[in-house]
């Protein structure tokens, strides 16, 4: 069974999670604040998801995020009453891979643990292989090479190292600046919006593909979506 990590200093909404992962049986551990998570985190190897609340005391969700983001790709859920643009922006800079606002359904809830699981276990496979694909698509990573209903696709490097970002971490999305820091290295001093006109290069050498599965989160970044 899968190990969730589910940070809140309200023990109600703890126990109101836990409850419904639980008869969806999942295990838990429980953290009352951020120090406590971290902790959690670093000894139990075996945690496969995270839930986060933002405004927790000692250390905040977002820097809780970002530590296991340092160390680990597992999928992490930031929850919060905050739901502002800027404090989105915050979450996915910092690493989550979504944000959920209170009040929320412990259903849902489940329903996306259940989702990011599934997608963390794509993303792990797809990175260990050589080849990725989705549908029509194909990432051939030790030749370098694109196909898109078997059709090669001429890419940049830089549009083949998006894609390759986004594939081998299928439905999280990626800012702007994490794009240009990864790819573009983190001396780059140009505009961030420069991503947006490589990202829609790329979207429409892969065309219809790319329609479909390649994502614009407006204000924030962008994803692949299987």
């Amino acid at each position: 069974m899968k190990k969730i990590l589910v940070a809140d200093d309200e023990a109600l909404i703890r126990r109101l999670i836990c409850d419904f992962l639980h008869k969806n049986e999942y295990v838990t551990v429980e953290a009352e604040n951020g120090r406590v998570a971290l902790e959690l985190f670093n000894s139990q190897r075996d945690i496969a998801l995270a839930v986060l609340d933002i405004m927790m005391p000692e250390v905040d969700g977002w820097e809780v995020c970002r530590k296991i983001r340092e160390k680990s790709n597992i999928p992490i859920i930031l929850l919060t009453a905050r739901s502002q643009e800027f404090d989105q922006l915050s979450g996915f800079e910092a690493g989550c891979d979504e944000y959920v606002t209170k009040p929320f359904s412990p259903v849902v809830l489940v329903k996306r643990i259940d989702a990011l699981i599934k997608r963390s276990e794509l993303a792990s496979e797809a990175a260990a292989g050589d080849v990725i694909s989705f549908d029509t698509l194909v990432i051939d990573k030790p030749a370098h090479v694109v196909k898109v209903d078997g059709t090669p696709c001429e890419l940049t490097i830089k549009e083949y190292n998006i894609l390759l970002k986004l594939a081998e971490n299928p439905g999280r999305t990626y800012s702007r600046e994490q794009l240009l820091d990864d790819i573009w290295g983190i001396d780059f001093s140009g505009d961030a919006r420069t991503v947006d006109s490589h990202v829609a290069r790329l979207r429409t050498k892969l065309g219809s593909w790319g329609e479909n599965h390649l994502k614009t989160i407006y204000g924030i970044g962008y994803k692949i979506e299987v």
